[in-house]
């Protein structure tokens, strides 16, 4: 069990529709159009057909290879050849058939084999999936923490003007110094330069999110931080029976089916096998006007029993290599697992300990406006001087910044969190 407390709720976690994690409309709207238009999405259920082409080809592996043809053929005889004979035309139209008897299961291992490689193929297509809402969602929080950042930043910039008036207004009735209102005007000009910076990052997080819709670079529409709710369901431990909802994990755990089942069949090559063969199936006439009577009827059938030799070491290689990809595969899987548990420990362990600091935070915040309340009108009465004001304006909009990105933290532990269990992917 990950996490310290018990409770059932967060088994419907990792298997919760996306649409059901998310409250933002907007935000569920543009999850759902980054899933139809992404070209790495796209990409991914391409080649999930692949592999059931793939996989259908196998299914009939066992049947017997038919093909049909027709000839006419001109023999020339040479003037001076030992025996005379004449010059003479043949006709002919038949069926070829092979079909090599599956004794020993080389192709129902192939056949299970590839059905694993496809399940494997379309788990690699739902960890895309899981990705991708990740991303987006990811990416939205972003854009919704700069956008407030922005906001407090301008908002603070504001407050410095006013505070520039008042001290303009203390100066000239001898309050304050000249300095106080210069050291006011480069407090207001400090923060003011980060708004450029912010503006920035807006423009390259909007074209990221652009990037994962599959759309043209452009503004995106969006909520603010203040609207986002988070799910109570990471509020408890989370069953490490989860685990095996991630697409990596089943990805690999498929790999390895397949991986037994490619040296069962490397180890088929090791035996004799029988094909049955009919050639010639059909009808052959020297004489175009007798070529469709019954007595053109011709066959050839022929039943055929090998068994490899010497084969210049391609049987033993083969079976040498399936077994390596065997034991990398099985590796593969534990390694899944392992970081899987590391990401879920992770997430949890991130979305306590931003939630701690976001209690605090609040007190801090509410001190802090009290602390910026009060020092002004102690400025106005002379009790209070103009660097004390100062100093209680940039705490207040370091805290508030910071403020932002443990909102910002605190959603994206969550994201992280149903990304680790492998949720975004039921459908």
């Amino acid at each position: 069990m990950y996490g310290e407390q018990e409770g059932d709720s967060t088994k419907n976690l990792a298997t919760l529709e996306w649409q059901e994690l998310f409250s933002d409309t907007i935000l569920v709207n543009l999850i759902s159009e980054g899933l139809q238009n992404n070209y790495d999405m796209q990409n991914a259920i391409e080649a999930v057909n692949q592999a059931k082409s793939y996989f259908k080809q196998s299914k009939v592996a066992w049947t017997p290879t038919l093909s049909a043809g027709v000839k006419a053929n001109q023999v020339n005889i040479p003037s001076n050849s030992v025996i005379p004979l004449d010059d003479y035309e043949v006709f002919s139209m038949g069926l070829n058939a092979s079909w090599e008897v599956d004794i020993w299961g080389k192709m129902r291992t192939a056949k299970r084999a590839a059905y694993a490689q496809m399940l494997g193929t379309d788990a690699a297509r739902k960890a895309v999936q899981t990705n991708l809402v990740s991303a987006i969602a990811g990416s939205y929080y972003t854009l919704l923490a700069l956008d407030k950042q922005l906001q407090i930043t301008e908002q603070s910039v504001d407050n410095y003007r006013k505070l520039n008036e008042t001290l303009a207004a203390l100066k000239t009735s001898g309050m304050v110094t000249g300095a106080a209102v210069v050291q006011s005007k480069a407090a207001q000009y400090a923060a003011e330069i980060s708004i450029p910076d912010l503006k920035q990052q807006i423009k390259v997080t909007e074209s990221t999110l652009s990037i994962l819709l599959g759309r043209t670079v452009g503004e995106i529409k969006r909520s603010n931080l203040d609207e986002q709710e988070i799910s109570d369901m990471v509020d408890v431990g989370v069953p490490i029976q989860l685990l095996d909802n991630r697409p990596d994990v089943m990805q690999a755990e498929y790999s390895v089916m397949s991986a037994y089942d490619m040296v069962g069949n490397a180890k088929t090559y090791f035996y004799p096998s029988l094909t049955l063969t009919a050639s010639g199936v059909g009808l052959q006439s020297t004489n175009f006007s007798k070529w469709f009577e019954p007595s053109s009827f011709a066959s050839n059938l022929l039943a055929g029993l090998a068994a490899p030799i010497f084969n210049k070491r391609a049987n033993r290689t083969r079976l040498e290599v399936a077994e390596s990809q065997r034991e990398i595969a099985l590796n593969n899987f534990k390694q899944s697992m392992l970081n899987a548990g590391k990401e879920v420990t992770d997430a949890l362990s991130q979305y306590e300990n931003v939630s701690g600091k976001i209690e605090l935070r609040d007190k801090q915040l509410d001190a802090l406006n009290k602390s910026v309340e009060y020092t002004q009108e102690l400025l106005l009465y002379g009790t209070a001087t103009y660097t004390e004001v100062l100093d209680a304006q940039q705490s207040l909009l370091n805290a508030q910044i910071g403020d932002v990105s443990d909102k910002l933290q605190r959603l994206s532990s969550v994201v992280s969190l149903y990304k680790a269990l492998g949720g975004g992917w039921s459908e």
